[in-house]
């Protein structure tokens, strides 16, 4: 866990607090650490944005349903979605996403047991929660100014590289995927290839991609098979928690 400060007339940097590893993951343990960290490193009556690991929340596409026409049609639809994919209800979740009655749009649900105790965690401190966001949304939103309209974007944290694959102006999918250790620019051009034909689209004329991608991937017009843009290069002494933190905080 990290906590970074972010100045509202300085928005394009975020200071690093604190940061510290936990030795369990559970809701209480996550709790704890929140209320410690804010104890020991944070301005009182801070108002706080909750930034979650990727592997906290779930994310999903859903199409909204034919003459679907209120807010309770695409509710439903998010939770038939989620109960195909996952395999059980919502109960115990809280559900967000883009709503859109005439187009898929992006949901995401976070557990319960993890966010209540964490808000409270913060409220008992004197602060105020503004915001919880998934990292991948959070990152999604940082970059949103500069992301080239149909471009790809991805997030690369630790391990996972997650895409979000347009077609034209549209989502059409969130994919989330390993990356082998020392993939260079032919892993990707496979990897990318092999989800615009999962998704049933066509393969982008550029990529965006930031967290700490390797060099190798970069391209630029009339290199390769599309543009590989690397968006924050320079961050690399950043630790994965820091990053997670901070991250919303420039571009």
């Amino acid at each position: 866990m990290a906590l970074a400060r972010k100045r509202a007339w300085r928005p394009g940097l975020a200071e690093l607090l604190a940061e510290r590893r936990l030795a369990a993951a559970g809701d209480a343990e996550i709790a704890a650490a929140v209320r410690e960290l804010l104890t020991a490193a944070a301005p009182t009556a801070s108002t706080v944005s909750i930034v979650l690991a990727d592997d906290l929340v779930r994310m999903w596409q859903v199409a909204p349903p034919a003459g679907c026409a209120r807010m309770s049609d695409l509710l439903a639809a998010a939770a038939m979605r989620f109960q195909h994919l996952f395999g059980s209800g919502t109960a115990g979740w809280r559900i967000t996403a883009d709503w859109d009655l005439s187009g898929p749009f992006l949901a995401v649900a976070a557990p319960q047991s993890l966010l209540d105790p964490v808000e409270a965690a913060v409220r008992d401190y004197g602060g105020h929660v503004v915001e919880v966001v998934p990292q991948f949304v959070a990152a999604l939103n940082q970059w949103r100014r500069v992301r080239t309209p149909g471009a790809w974007f991805g997030l690369l944290q630790g391990p996972v590289l997650t895409l979000a694959l347009y077609q034209n102006a549209a989502l059409a999918a969130v994919r989330s995927a390993l990356v082998p250790h020392g993939a260079g620019r032919d892993w990707l051009d496979s990897h990318v290839a092999r989800e615009a034909l999962r998704v049933g689209i066509d393969r982008p004329e550029r990529l965006q991609v930031c967290g700490p991608a390797p060099d190798s991937w970069a391209s630029h017009e009339g290199q390769l098979k599309y543009v590989c843009t690397l968006l924050d290069r320079g961050t690399g002494s950043r630790s994965d928690l820091a990053r997670i933190a901070c991250i919303g905080s420039a571009g």
